[in-house]
């Protein structure tokens, strides 16, 4: 029976591994689950519970090795390796997408870029051509991608959505303002910075004088 890992538990793994190739770079060479729980404001416990899903880490009272467990998580996380991704939407957040220089570093290529608007086709962004979209399903039966990334209005979503699930891509960025459905077997994230400070005025609002506005 395979052990069911909470999402939240794999969401938290990243952000391990960033902090402890931030102390490699320092040079540093053990860290406790204190120290590390103190850099990221998470509890020890919660972070040995975390890693516990994986195996065992680290002895007690001597910490962990920073660059055995970096390895490890990077195996866990499959950024041990290259992969491909495909943008769909190359409107301004499209282009910011495509230049942005954080993903190369950590094995994230764009190999493709596609539009419907004819002034951007054929223009380069982030060292791609910008195809046409018309040419997503063909380039899809013939390119391997590992990743698709959705920039497009809202009422274009679900259609590249379905598109790139048919040409055979399992995991999705979605950046459009709408939660777009995905079948069994395919992983979506949807990032919509909107929401995230809708959420925030929540905590601002709940935290003033009663009666304030």
């Amino acid at each position: 029976m395979t052990l069911e890992i909470p999402e939240v538990v794999i969401n938290r793994l990243p952000v391990y591994a960033r902090a402890l190739a931030d102390l490699a770079a320092r040079g540093e060479t053990v860290v406790s689950s204190q120290a590390l729980g103190e850099l990221l404001d998470v509890t020890p416990a919660q972070i040995r519970k975390d890693l516990s899903y994986f195996g065992r880490f680290g002895k007690q009272g001597r910490g962990y090795n920073v660059q055995g467990l970096l390895h490890r998580l990077r195996e866990i996380l499959g950024i041990d390796r290259q992969w491909r991704l495909c943008l769909v939407g190359v409107g301004r957040l499209g282009q910011a997408i495509a230049e942005y220089g954080g993903f190369g570093p950590q094995g994230f290529h764009i190999v493709a870029a596609f539009d419907a608007n004819p002034a951007v086709v054929g223009k380069h962004v982030g060292g791609v051509e910008v195809q046409d979209i018309a040419r997503l399903d063909e380039y899809l039966a013939h390119n391997r991608v590992d990743i698709g990334i959705v920039a497009v209005p809202a009422a274009e979503a679900q259609d590249v959505v379905d598109r790139l699930v048919r040409g055979g891509i399992r995991a999705i960025l979605n950046y459009a303002p709408v939660t777009a459905h995905v079948p069994p077997g395919v992983s979506i994230r949807h990032i919509d910075p909107v929401l995230a400070m809708q959420s925030m005025t929540y905590y601002i609002k709940r935290s003033e004088p009663a009666g304030a506005k």
